[in-house]
């Protein structure tokens, strides 16, 4: 089984290449899914960590205040991430034994080189797109203020330091054609 990483800073188009590869019948294991999902007051030790903070709505966090608190301050990201980190973690490791008779496997991780997970894996994939392209998409797809959505850019490890870091990369600036294509390249290289 080989098992690939599959991530690109925020509005890059990893999700696009997610969805190209389960339309041609790749497991893909979601780790910003899996972190919605623990995103919850039963997470006993995510809930202890956070109690005392308005971030919560109808006892459950809220991913709207949760995402205010944690974009604005890095230590409170540094703190939530110290707790999902692991426990993510341990759901690729289960994606892993669940799929262990599949030639090829992959896991869409944004934050893998944030996380130190590359280990896990044995090959690397990088969405890339252009900084101020990803900036407009941000804007666009979710209706942030240009400041806010450059703090949700500015939060992730700068692309260029991650480039040198993946074995593969694929160039997100054009067509969904294009893009397209060059996942077909590397699926042909892998």
């Amino acid at each position: 089984m080989k098992k690939i990483a599959l991530c690109g800073n925020i509005a890059s188009g990893k999700s696009t290449v997610q969805k190209f590869l389960e339309k041609r019948g790749f497991n893909v294991f979601d780790t910003d899914e899996a972190a919605h999902r623990l995103l919850t007051v039963k997470n006993k030790p995510l809930y202890e960590t956070f109690k005392d903070y308005d971030i919560f709505e109808g006892g459950e966090f809220s991913r709207v205040k949760t995402g205010r608190l944690i974009f604005s301050d890095n230590t409170e990201k540094n703190r939530l991430e110290g707790v999902l980190h692991p426990q993510i973690k341990g759901k690729i490791e289960e994606f892993f034994e669940e799929n262990k008779s599949q030639d090829f496997i992959f896991v869409a991780i944004p934050l893998l080189f944030e996380a130190k997970m590359q280990d896990l894996f044995d090959s690397i994939i990088f969405v890339y797109a252009d900084d101020n392209v990803r900036l407009d998409r941000l804007i666009k797809r979710n209706g942030y203020s240009r400041e806010y959505a450059q703090n949700r850019l500015n939060s992730q490890m700068p692309q260029s330091d991650k480039l040198g870091l993946s074995d593969y990369v694929i160039y997100n600036n054009g067509s969904l054609e294009e893009l397209e294509k060059s996942l077909d390249l590397v699926l042909k290289k892998l």
